[in-house]
């Protein structure tokens, strides 16, 4: 059994996917060919925006949006503690200062509570300027940014959507990745639209931004690629993933994003009585890039992982270390308090194999062994 099974869904997309990939060999275009462009027109048509502008990982897609807003030192970020080290690592490249606000205990998401807690903290104590909130779209679920463009707009601060995780989600009918005043995603192959390496996208409706996106992820070109006008980077997607990404993309919105919904219902269905299962509020639609369990504490988790692990059922743990307590920033000298929730949810959760190739025979086999363990 595969947590994420890629191999299934290339035997499933195999012949479309194959002539799509040789026919970016046969063209010799392999770098910022038309693919790209044929790639970008379509994700920017999926999620709704006017601008899609491709790049080589979600990490750098967040970097790319900070650049553009020229964070800097003596600047703050607001961040959730529990998330993956990229969404707190590309300020910090920056120079800037992240400040890490704890999550929604039911959600995983930014708690808008605390997000003002730490906002007005940071006026009253720290020598530093607000400038932007990263809200994450942990496991598939947007974040709520209805409170958060609130918080946002009284204290003029940019909102960045980290949708790595968030494509295909939704809040009513408005898709994820288009919540931000940029946002971003990631196509890493686990990603719910993944391609067969690293690759990113940033998403905005500005003009200007999208401008400045498109010379910052090549060299800060200009007019042309040897026109440099500003220091960028060389974080170009090629045209082989461009490929890739328009197959999965056609399979993702055909029927793989209903399905992974259909798998992640019925865990729900046969779980919910023994164990704490995912939340998703009225009027969120999830893409379900992790189903993801909360146990009583570290011990009951470990206990379950490895009972799961002897059937040969794979699991995964998100995140064991919330960013508060990563090592890389102990010279933020941080309070060990700060972010209580996501110091609890590091120590009990346990994400399920989930995708949409997951069979039903499956499915019950694992809601099976979950149930034995914890009903002991």
């Amino acid at each position: 059994m595969q947590f994420r099974d890629l191999k299934t869904q290339y035997a499933v997309l195999k012949d479309e996917m194959d002539k799509a990939i040789l026919d970016v060999v046969a063209s010799s275009a392999y770098v910022m060919g038309p693919k790209i462009k044929e790639m970008e027109t379509a994700f920017a048509e999926y999620v709704g925006v006017k601008h899609c502008i491709a790049c080589n990982s979600g990490t750098d897609a967040l970097l790319l949006a900070l650049k553009v807003w020229d964070v800097k030192p003596g600047d703050a970020v607001f961040v959730p503690s529990f998330t993956f080290f990229a969404s707190a690592e590309v300020i910090a490249m920056q120079g800037a200062t992240p400040v890490f606000v704890d999550v929604d205990k039911d959600t995983f998401n930014m708690d808008v509570a605390d997000l003002e807690r730490k906002i007005e903290q940071t006026l009253k104590r720290d020598k530093l300027t607000p400038r932007v909130i990263i809200a994450v779209d942990l496991f598939g679920l947007p974040a709520d940014f209805k409170a958060i463009r609130k918080v946002a707009e009284k204290h003029n601060l940019f909102v960045l959507e980290d949708g790595a995780q968030g494509f295909g989600g939704r809040i009513g009918n408005q898709k994820a990745c288009t919540f931000g005043d940029i946002s971003t995603t990631s196509f890493f192959p686990a990603k719910p639209v993944g391609c067969y390496g690293d690759g990113g996208a940033v998403f905005t409706d500005n003009d200007e931004w999208a401008a400045l996106l498109d010379s910052y992820h090549i060299h800060g070109k200009g007019n042309d690629r040897y026109d440099n006008v500003r220091i960028g980077m060389n974080s170009r997607l090629d045209s082989i993933q461009a490929a890739i990404l328009m197959v999965k993309l056609k399979a993702f919105a055909a029927h793989e994003l209903e399905y992974v919904n259909k798998v992640a219902a019925r865990y729900t269905e046969l779980l919910h009585d023994v164990v704490k299962t995912p939340i998703v509020p009225e009027g969120f639609y999830s893409s379900w890039a992790q189903y993801t369990l909360q146990l009583e504490n570290k011990e009951v988790r470990s206990g379950l992982q490895n009972a799961l692990k002897a059937l040969d059922i794979p699991t995964a743990i998100y995140y064991p270390i919330p960013m508060h307590r990563q090592t890389a920033f102990n010279y933020l000298c941080l309070d060990e308090n700060r972010c209580p929730v996501s110091d609890q949810l590091a120590d009990t959760v346990i994400s399920l194999p989930v995708h949409p190739y997951l069979s039903e025979e499956d499915q019950d086999r694992i809601c099976e062994a979950v149930r034995q363990y914890l009903g002991k």
